[in-house]
């Protein structure tokens, strides 16, 4: 039998009721929604871990959680379930003055964790939590999709298995590329400049001192003058996971990273960025001196690549003025968040952050009007450019998976494709949950402040 032959999963069941593709911070979320209300779920990711920007890239922010004009948690549901899980704050915490300063940091609507491992953890004790209902489907990668009559019929994952073919009635794309959604010829946005990637990395026994960000900082630019450095951002560094610790995001490498030459070239080019930094700082500041290179991601972070043509597209103006609609199913609050294609000293962005407070993400933003079947969730849903910055952010996509999940799991009860199901409806049935957080009505402030 050749490479390329097509083989039946080794699972109880090859039908499913809904199939999720990715399980980062969307597709988690979205598993575990339709999974806990009994609708019987498949969820597959190419790592051997879910948690995808935090676990994979190490991003521990839980951004987006909370209005920063308010300090107000805005995402109750899962986001805020798994840090009362983790024991940062309570399950009916209403403000970020309510986390535990020991386990996470909080700042300007994001709360920090401080152990990846735990939350890796976690994920695999919720979906175990569920595994009458939820396969979990590591080392796997969705790779094609047939589109028959405007629905999604099967899709192919590659794994250790082979080519698997793999059938459901309703599929949530939750990759943030949007690769279901390609594959099925659905209607996409994309390419062009896009932002920047970054790979995270973090290193040992670095002494803190008053003069260390400023050193940092000489070192990077000298980096950056001698031509060892195309671009960074920041630098910006934290002791987040142990008082001698540091966490580094400041590489910044241009690239598309849903393309599989451009991603490789990013990841190579990114752990040399990083080691550049390190052997700097660790050459020329005295607080480095017994300092070790600890881990990069495992993953460089991708910000942007596709998002499909939606029922509904998320708007500047829809952030700015705050809006809120009858269909709307997920609630964002984060600034427009773009990094762009070139160095920016101290913060990330090249314009200040302006928070907006918060706003809503209406279900048609979750769904391709021409593959009646097949949701999305995370920054691949329906956005421009400037608003997808906004709601591509952690609990954000959380937020939307839950809605997805839900979405999916009506759309099942109801026998009828998700595309058919109102957007009113799915509001409904999180609210009965009690998801949906009934936002404060729209303030006419806004707040200026440097993120994370």
């Amino acid at each position: 039998m050749s490479s390329h032959s097509i083989h039946v999963l080794p699972s109880t069941r090859t039908d499913y009721d809904i199939v999720v593709c990715g399980a980062g911070c969307a597709g988690l979320c979205a598993a575990l929604a339709a999974a806990r209300l009994g609708a019987k779920v498949l969820l597959i990711e190419r790592s051997g871990f879910a948690g995808g920007i935090i676990t994979n890239v190490g991003l521990s922010y839980f951004d987006g959680i909370a209005d920063a004009l308010t300090d107000r948690i805005v995402l109750r549901g899962l986001p805020l379930e798994f840090l009362s899980r983790l024991g940062i704050c309570n399950e009916n915490a209403t403000h970020l003055d309510q986390v535990d300063p020991d386990r996470a940091v909080y700042k300007a609507g994001a709360i920090t964790i401080r152990n990846l491992e735990e939350f890796k953890i976690l994920a695999d004790r919720m979906m175990k939590e569920c595994s009458t209902t939820l396969d979990v489907l590591y080392h796997s990668l969705v790779c094609d999709a047939e589109l028959v009559e405007g629905r999604v019929r099967k899709i192919t994952v590659a794994n250790k298995n082979g080519l698997v073919r793999i059938s459901s009635r309703v599929y949530i794309d939750c990759t943030g590329d949007a690769d279901l959604a390609r594959f099925s010829g659905v209607g996409i946005v994309g390419a062009g400049d896009l932002m920047p990637m970054t790979l995270h990395f973090r290193i040992g026994q670095v002494q803190n001192s008053s003069r260390l960000r400023e050193a940092v900082r000489r070192e990077v630019l000298a980096a950056h003058a001698a031509g060892e450095l195309e671009l960074f951002y920041g630098p910006h560094f934290g002791y987040l996971f142990g008082r001698d610790e540091i966490t580094i995001h400041s590489v910044r490498v241009k690239g598309n990273g849903a393309d599989a030459w451009d991603l490789s070239r990013a990841e190579t080019q990114g752990r040399s960025d990083a080691w550049t930094m390190f052997e700097r700082w660790k050459r020329n500041i005295p607080e480095f001196k017994d300092a070790y290179f600890l881990l990069s991601g495992p993953q460089i972070g991708v910000r942007e690549s596709y998002r499909i043509l939606g029922q509904a597209t998320l708007s500047e103006t829809d952030i700015m003025e705050r809006r809120q609609y009858d269909d709307g199913v997920a609630t964002g609050t984060w600034y427009m968040d773009v990094h762009p294609n070139e160095t920016t000293l101290d913060s990330a962005n090249s314009v200040p952050a302006v928070w907006p407070g918060t706003y809503d993400i209406r279900y048609g933003t979750l769904l391709p009007p021409d593959a009646s079947n097949l949701l999305v969730a995370g920054r691949c849903h329906s956005a421009s450019r400037a608003a997808a910055s906004s709601s591509r952010v952690t609990c954000t996509a959380m937020a939307m998976g839950q809605a997805a999940g839900v979405a999916a799991y009506l759309a099942v009860k109801q026998k009828r494709d998700p595309l058919s199901l109102p957007g009113q409806l799915v509001r409904q049935k999180l609210e009965e949950l009690a998801v949906w957080p009934k936002n404060d009505p729209p303030i006419q402030s806004t707040r200026v402040c440097a993120p994370l």
